[in-house]
């Protein structure tokens, strides 16, 4: 009989192509990789994979076992979610994961106060990161999402709406002049997102708007772009709720029609029911009002 364990190696090595690119991913030895697929050929009695001068293929048996192995992995996948959220639900915890920015303006607002006290045995823990976490994958319970989070899975309401306009510090509009409009983007320094972003709404109404501009900065967030208008690069497209807040930037001109877009509260329908998140999804629908600044400025 085999491991059930092992096929998470015979996954990745399938998945990866290579014992290295399967170890890194896995976070182990690439010895521990070939030592654990060998164990489980063995164990099977049979070869699941080729090794070849250019990496791994699949044998004839490894192609047939392959859709096998990801159902057993997806099973095992569900199973300890399951078990995680049973205990998050005993203990009441709620893993929300929004831009920090927007965390920030939530603690300081008092809001998840009223709502700890409203629901005693009830914590919201944050879920911070620069791209989306994957609420399919349990990495997180419920999400606070603006802009281009179209979703064929999870489930949510709009609480409010995501507002942007150009900003610039009060030093480089002395010292520049500040763009009246949209028209004059194209003479000044831009800040905006990196190339890995440029489906980004921002990016996409940059070219539309100023395809010849040039850029003194590009960052991977919107708080890389709130610092790098501070301290005087250029003028950013930034969300008003956050850009207003600063008082060493001035909004220059905005909001800007084609970067507004919904706020959302969202959640995965295997976990919107629950009594934990169904809690949390209620609070929030009714301190909507009071999360309209927090969100919109």
């Amino acid at each position: 009989m085999f491991d059930w364990n092992d096929l998470k190696f015979f996954l990745a090595v399938a998945s990866k192509g290579s014992t290295i690119s399967a170890a890194r991913s896995l976070g182990v030895n690439q010895s521990t990789v070939q030592r654990r697929l060998a164990t489980l050929e063995q164990n099977l009695g049979q070869r699941l994979v080729e090794r070849l001068p250019s990496g791994y293929r699949l044998t004839e048996l490894g192609v047939a076992m392959l859709p096998l192995a990801e159902s057993v992995a997806k099973a095992a996948a569900s199973f300890e979610q399951g078990l995680a959220d049973l205990g998050r639900d005993r203990v009441g915890i709620i893993r929300l994961t929004c831009p920090e920015p927007i965390a920030f303006r939530l603690t300081q607002s008092g809001i998840l106060d009223r709502f700890q006290r409203a629901n005693p045995g009830m914590k919201v823990e944050f879920v911070l990161s620069d791209q989306y976490v994957d609420l399919s994958k349990g990495e997180a319970d419920v999400a606070l999402r603006s802009g281009d989070t179209d979703d064929n899975v999870l489930v949510g309401r709009k609480i409010a709406n995501s507002l942007w306009a150009v900003y610039a510090s009060r030093q480089y509009a002395e010292r520049n002049g500040a763009p009246a409009d949209v028209g004059d983007l194209a003479v000044h320094p831009l800040i905006a997102f990196e190339e890995s972003m440029t489906k980004h709404r921002v990016m996409t109404w940059l070219k539309e708007v100023a395809p010849s501009a040039t850029y003194a900065a590009r960052n991977t967030s919107v708080l890389g772009m709130i610092y790098a208008a501070k301290a005087g690069l250029g003028v950013a497209p930034l969300p008003m709720a956050l850009g207003d807040a600063e008082p060493d930037l001035v909004r220059l001109f905005g909001p800007v029609p084609e970067l507004t877009r919904a706020w959302r509260i969202l959640a995965h329908p295997d976990q919107r029911n629950t009594p934990r998140i169904s809690a949390f999804f209620a609070f929030v629908l009714k301190e909507s009002e009071a999360l309209r600044p927090i969100l919109t400025g």
